[in-house]
């Protein structure tokens, strides 16, 4: 039991400050980006009077119920200023919590986070687990961007989630060429075989905003990643007794 508490509590520091983080980060890198693409979202589909885009009625729900019943109520969401940041941080506090104990339960595994250094390096491997690898296939999109099914892509997202975490773990934990060679495969089997895609890509948002975002969103998260695996091998190496050993002995 004593085990599995260490893990909550250094999951929950490191969640927290690397979410808080996160959320300071966007409100000043893809927050505005956002701002500016709902304009266009708004607008439905309009860009300075220029004629609607096609195709891009299905990504702007909300502009299109206001066209055809007007009296209908908005969804609600949270006011601009404070009241946004506020719920932003609270989302990315809860993730950063739920991807510290993903992270610190499979280090603890390959015998633990010796110090911060090594945190850094766990820090990237998640990130190039949850943010790089399924980024390449679909990138972050902004509002009145059309996409494909929803259903389809959480899907493509897991399975490659998980071929790239499985073909990481085969390359560094594997003293073995084979194994090696596999990890790598599994690692670029899911972008063979393709990301689902919409049946257009025509969109009112700009192609120089939406690489804006894309970068933004990019680094923001490398960010969150690094604090996250920071935090969490320093607290680690203050709070528990055990002894890293495994992998991070080769890291150190």
């Amino acid at each position: 039991m004593s085990v599995f508490r260490n893990v909550v509590f250094i999951a929950a520091i490191s969640g927290l400050l690397a979410g808080v983080i996160l959320a300071a980060l966007q409100t000043y890198s893809t927050d505005p980006l956002i701002f500016k693409a709902e304009t266009y979202e708004n607008a439905g589909g309009h860009d300075h009077g220029a004629a609607p885009v096609a195709g891009t009625e299905a990504t702007a729900p909300a502009a299109d119920a206001q066209a055809v019943a007007p009296a209908e109520e908005e969804a609600w969401a949270p006011a601009d200023g404070f009241e946004r940041f506020a719920y932003s941080a609270l989302a990315n506090i809860v993730s950063g919590i739920a991807f510290g104990l993903i992270l610190v339960a499979v280090s603890e595994f390959a015998g633990g986070i010796a110090n911060w250094r090594q945190g850094v390096f766990w820090g990237f491997a998640g990130f190039a687990v949850f943010t790089l690898a399924p980024g390449l296939g679909l990138p972050p999109e902004l509002p009145a961007m059309p996409a494909a099914d929803l259903v389809s892509r959480q899907i493509w997202w897991t399975l490659t989630v998980v071929a790239t975490a499985a073909g990481l773990a085969l390359i560094a934990f594997k003293q073995s060429l084979p194994l090696a060679v596999l990890g790598v495969a599994l690692i670029v089997a899911p972008h063979i075989v393709g990301a689902p895609q919409p049946e257009s890509h025509e969109s009112p948002i700009p192609a120089d905003l939406h690489h804006s975002f894309v970068v933004a969103v990019t680094i923001s998260n490398l960010v969150f990643w690094v604090v996250l695996g920071a935090v969490a091998g320093y607290v680690r190496n203050r709070f528990m007794s055990e002894p890293a050993q495994s992998l991070n002995g080769r890291l150190a």
